[in-house]
């Protein structure tokens, strides 16, 4: 059976990077599989996705929007084949991830390099600050650069309170997303899961 395997990348990770589409020869699932729907893509997908792009990825840049050779074709097929995804999934994921902001979200986290913080940093710790960063953002927003007057620092400090974090730890997060692209991927997942 051909199908096309399209050599997606992540908005952050290869952003101005165009999809690649090329002709690869895969086997049919007999069984009928009991993969789930498209969209519905299991934490090991999301995984295995990121890691065959992190093989893929050189190859397609290396292209240069040249076709690839049947020896570059059959290295990303391979790539793709042991992260643990079938071709026809690996191209679902990527379709899903350019289309849905959740899914492109968790690609990016299991893209993203891991940081020092990150790893102490709760999912719930996580889901508060980018709920307290929705509502901060405009603020900072207005303030143009100025510094806030006490009744604006007083609201700010009330949101960051409101979201269950410390005036200290919100800091700490705050600092450790600005320098860590896993745990910033991570606020934007809770984003895109909350529809902000």
């Amino acid at each position: 059976m051909r199908i096309a395997l399209l050599v997606a990348a992540s908005a952050l990770a290869l952003s101005a990077a165009p999809a690649l589409a090329q002709e690869a020869t895969a086997p049919a699932d007999p069984t009928g599989a009991s993969a789930p729907a498209t969209g519905e893509f299991t934490d090991a997908e999301i995984e295995g996705f990121a890691a065959a792009m992190a093989r893929i990825t050189p190859i397609a840049q290396s292209l240069a929007g040249a076709a690839p050779s049947a020896e570059q074709q059959a290295e990303m097929a391979a790539a793709i084949e042991a992260s643990g995804l079938t071709i026809d999934r690996f191209n679902a994921i990527g379709t899903a991830a350019r289309a849905d902001r959740v899914t492109g979200a968790r690609v990016l986290v299991a893209q993203a390099p891991a940081g020092t913080v990150d790893a102490g940093v709760t999912d719930q710790e996580v889901e508060a600050y980018a709920s307290a960063m929705a509502k901060l953002t405009p603020i900072a927003q207005a303030l143009n650069g100025a510094a806030p007057d006490e009744a604006q620092q007083a609201e700010m400090a009330g949101i960051v309170s409101g979201s269950g974090l410390s005036l200290e730890r919100f800091n700490e997060i705050s600092a450790a997303a600005s320098a860590e692209p896993r745990l910033r991927a991570r606020v934007g997942l809770a984003d895109a899961r909350a529809g902000r």
